[in-house]
């Protein structure tokens, strides 16, 4: 909901300052670059990140990257501008305002990161701060729901993408973007890199099937649709495709992938949007139709297909955060979205209706908007591509439905009687306004005077290609075949903009089980934990102990089968009364436990195990960790002895059932134990590390103790982590004792 106005402060006070101030600072800073960019320059800036493993933290500020944090900069300064008004009066503005901060930190670290490990770091913050964004309203159960939707979809596509760059990575040498030469369609890990990285770009940039979670995503606050939709999130996968390009582009998987992925996501998505009411739900699925026409496009790969890509990106983010803005305004001043009520809101809201206006022409590809100079281009690259026939028709499909979407979505609501509406229609203020009006401005500005957009697509193609691409963006320049395919986009879409009430009643007979079916999906996984928690979770200690050491068992038996050990029993010549002795002492400590059905029993017979170790560390001359061992064995049975004080005595029945399966666990862990252990004896071991530490340790850590050099020195920080988890043990413990009531006398 839009704010009330009871809350006075000036653009939502210092939050709103702060959140307008810096995205245009970082827009005029971004700005000051273009001419250097234009020229060719490709600009690097490198920070150690972990410099013991060689990883840099490098920001490449090319073509590709600067137009999209222009558009992050730019329309983000836009957006918190509307925000400000919109949502100033929220009591929970502030926070949504680190939301949204959050979110543009991850979108330009994500574009200008040269890293593939910091680039999918920050691909994680947008994926965590839209959801943040997507559930701003959580008292509701339709934002909490599409939130997470929107996490799990984009988050599972992540960890593909992950596992992609570590791929990568093995199969270029280098995880610096830049640094990767040529293309790694010959190598043997490109099938698998290919997809891991369709799949995370497919997911975030909701491509079909993966496209069902963007619509929902609707549930956010207007100005979050506006962003969210535009410059940033949803693009993310499409710039990772741009980016790759040149590594993963130029095979027939690739094209075939992108190409028939985008293109039916296009024309499917410009379906769905006409058989939607809500207007914000039509610009959503025509998002869905810009994201496969950049997807498809990317996939062709050639000069003037790349051309029309970039010039289409500027295009649909001028135009689609205008619009979203503008029905912002549109809900604020009516009290609705519904494109069934809406009518004849031109002369109470003349402002919104010449921004929507403008806006609406670029998207439906008139003249002399740029959206008009982008479909031409759409179309001058279609007609040269591999498979014309598919990527012109898809094309060609997606264009009319959206001139029907563009009259859907705005012509329809501002001409026409004046409808009744939940609230009197007003125009919106100038913080709500300016967004709109400035950027449907500049859609018709890049549109009379197109050669002032070349100055990002043509270094933003080159960066995508790999290689220089000329661009020459115009408005008119003759009668060719793409010209004639506009006036036939422009007549069809008209013929179906008259019939769209019929088409939208037709439609709406089907209805996509996407939905439907996610939400059986979670509810299979809800009930598969439950069902698995059930099962593990009983409750009963000895049950866990008992699978961890099965698990542990049957791990190790595997390992030993797979290596094939079968060591020898070594001789038993050498030893001596005192060896027998010992041995006697421990293996009797050993089976008193196994066969005592007494807890205190058992833990006493664990402490002769112990003091037998103990006598084996004197024997063999090394009596401090002898002396260390019986402090720890005492002071386990002592402590152990008065916790079982306050522990129910054991059923013997229940014991007796259950100890022969626990016996036999035993003997089969400790004999996988022996086989490896008499392994490891048998082989020959690698002294180099005893060297060292018997070498550095007195020149270096000034200790002749080679074994407290190793905890203190060498080991420092596993020792302080062993002490911090002792005490932090030693709290808990201590808490769980004071909180405890004792009974009043």
């Amino acid at each position: 909901m839009a704010d009330d106005g009871t809350d006075r402060r000036f653009l939502g006070g210092p939050a709103g300052w702060i959140s307008i101030l810096l995205p245009f600072g970082l827009f005029l800073w971004f700005a000051q670059h273009i001419p250097a960019v234009a020229g060719g320059a490709v600009l690097r800036w490198d920070v150690e990140w972990i410099p013991s493993l060689g990883v840099t933290l490098g920001i490449l500020l090319d073509g590709l990257s600067l137009s999209f944090a222009l558009l992050i900069s730019g329309i983000g300064a836009l957006v918190t501008l509307y925000s400000a008004s919109y949502l100033g009066g929220h009591p929970h503005y502030v926070r949504f305002v680190c939301y949204l901060m959050a979110f543009m930190t991850g979108m330009l670290g994500l574009v200008l990161s040269d890293n593939l490990l910091a680039l999918f770091v920050f691909w994680e913050v947008t994926t965590v701060s839209s959801y943040l964004l997507i559930g701003f309203n959580a008292d509701e159960a339709k934002s909490r729901r599409n939130a997470l939707q929107a996490l799990v979809v984009t988050g599972t596509g992540g960890l593909a993408f992950l596992a992609g760059i570590v791929l990568i990575g093995t199969a270029a040498g280098t995880f610096s973007i830049s640094a990767i030469e040529g293309s790694l369609a010959d190598h043997a890990l490109y099938l698998p890199i290919f997809w891991l990285v369709i799949a995370g770009a497919f997911s975030k940039s909701a491509q079909f099937p993966l496209h069902f979670w963007l619509p929902n995503a609707m549930a956010a606050p207007t100005p979050v649709s506006a962003y969210l939709h535009s410059a940033t999130m949803v693009k993310g996968g499409v710039y990772l495709l741009a980016r790759m390009n040149p590594s993963l582009g130029g095979t027939d998987l690739w094209f075939w992938t992108l190409a028939i992925a985008g293109g039916f996501t296009a024309v499917f998505a410009s379906v769905l949007a006409i058989r939607q009411t809500d207007i914000k739900q039509v610009l959503a699925y025509t998002t869905l139709m810009a994201l496969g026409t950049l997807v498809l496009f990317i996939g062709v790969g050639t000069d003037y297909a790349l051309e029309a890509a970039m010039a289409f990106l500027l295009v649909h983010s001028f135009y689609k955060a205008a619009l979203f803005l503008m029905i912002g305004v549109v809900d604020h001043g009516t009290g609705t979205r519904d494109a069934t009520v809406l009518r004849g809101l031109g002369r109470a809201m003349p402002v919104t209706m010449l921004a929507a206006m403008l806006a609406a022409a670029s998207m439906a590809g008139l003249p002399p908007l740029f959206g008009f100079v982008g479909k031409e281009f759409l179309y001058k690259a279609a007609l040269g591509a591999p498979a014309m026939i598919w990527v012109t028709g898809c094309i060609f499909a997606a264009s009319v439905l959206m001139f029907v979407a563009a009259g859907i979505a705005a012509w329809r609501p501002f001409t026409g009687p004046l409808a009744e509406t939940p609230v009197e229609p007003h125009e919106g203020p100038w913080p709500m306004l300016a967004g709109p009006v400035l950027l449907s401005v500049l859609g018709l500005a890049f549109g009379l005077m197109p050669d002032w957009a070349e100055a990002l697509v043509a270094p933003a193609a080159t960066a995508v290609a790999g290689r220089p691409v000329e661009v020459d963006l115009y408005l008119f320049k003759e009668v060719n075949a793409a010209f004639v395919l506009s006036l036939v986009t422009f007549a069809t879409g008209f013929v179906l903009y008259l019939l769209h009430g019929r088409l939208r009643s037709g439609l709406a007979r089907f209805k996509p089980r996407f939905d439907p079916g996610w939400d059986r999906l979670m509810d299979g996984v809800a009930a598969g934990a439950a069902g698995l928690t059930g099962l593990i979770q009983t409750g009963r200690l000895r049950r866990y102990i008992f699978v961890t050491f099965l698990a542990l068992g049957l791990s190790t038996a595997v390992a030993v089968w797979r290596a094939g050990l079968s060591p020898e029993i070594p001789p038993l010549d050498d030893l001596e009364v005192k060896h027998w002795s010992v041995l006697t002492f421990i293996l009797a400590g050993a089976l008193l436990t196994a066969f005592t059905n007494s807890r205190m029993t058992a833990v006493a017979a664990l402490g002769v195990v112990g003091i037998g170790v103990a006598l084996v560390f004197i024997i063999f001359g090394a009596p401090d960790v002898a002396i260390t061992q019986l402090l720890v064995e005492v002071l386990q049975v002592v402590l152990v002895a008065v916790a079982m004080l306050k522990l129910p005595y054991l059923n013997h029945e229940y014991v007796k059932t259950v100890r022969g399966w626990d016996l036999l666990l035993a003997i089969s862990i400790g004999a996988m134990t022996t086989v490896i252990l008499l392994a490891v004896q048998a082989a020959p071991l690698d002294l180099e590390l005893t060297a060292f530490f018997e070498e550095a340790s007195a020149p270096l850590a000034f200790g002749r103790n080679i074994v407290n050099v190793i905890l203190v020195d060498f080991r420092a920080l596993d020792t302080f982590g062993e002490i911090a988890v002792v005490a932090v043990a030693a709290l808990g413990a201590y808490a769980l004792l004071k909180g405890v009531r004792r009974p009043s006398p």
